[in-house]
């Protein structure tokens, strides 16, 4: 079994509710996922980022960090997509680490990774920073009009958010 297969048998059993059987297949896969996201090929480290969420193991959130300040964009936008998966439940991941999605979102020469951070942010708290980073985005003309879109959605959906406090 390939670790792709394993992320996707360990999601498919997140899904269903059984923890067990996820644990199991945690603990057989750990090493793995450590080596994978440190592979030399961005392909590798790419699939090893995923399979941290499709395992749901917050425990390796550490590890998305690297992820997301890799030389390789695909590996940043995989890391991005597993850190936006794990945070739907948990918003405190994204508030962790806010200034380096501050920074992708910001300034990343790939726009696919800053549109990532963008919809990352969306699972965190509504801070003064985060919004008037994403207005400023949304507002910038010369910026692709995916992400001022994206950045303009978000920042309506967290001011709705703090709003509602």
């Amino acid at each position: 079994m390939t670790l792709a297969e394993a992320a996707a048998e360990a999601d498919a059993l997140a899904q269903a509710g059984d923890e067990r059987s996820l644990a199991q297949l945690r603990s057989q896969w750990d090493e793995e996922i450590e080596a994978g996201a440190r592979d030399a090929d961005y392909r590798i480290r790419a699939q090893a980022y995923r399979a941290i969420a499709q395992f749901r193991f917050r425990q390796k959130l550490e590890l998305l960090r690297r992820g997301l300040e890799d030389d390789s964009p695909a590996a940043r936008g995989s890391a991005l997509i597993a850190l936006e998966g794990l945070s739907r439940a948990h918003p405190g991941d994204v508030n962790s680490f806010r200034p380096l999605l501050h920074d992708l979102a910001a300034r990343d020469p790939n726009v696919a990774v800053r549109r990532l951070a963008v919809v990352c942010l969306r699972n965190g708290t509504p801070q003064p920073a985060t919004l008037q980073i994403l207005d400023g985005i949304a507002d910038d003309d010369e910026e692709d009009a995916e992400l001022r879109k994206t950045a303009r959605s978000v920042s309506a959906l967290l001011l709705k958010k703090w709003r509602a406090k």
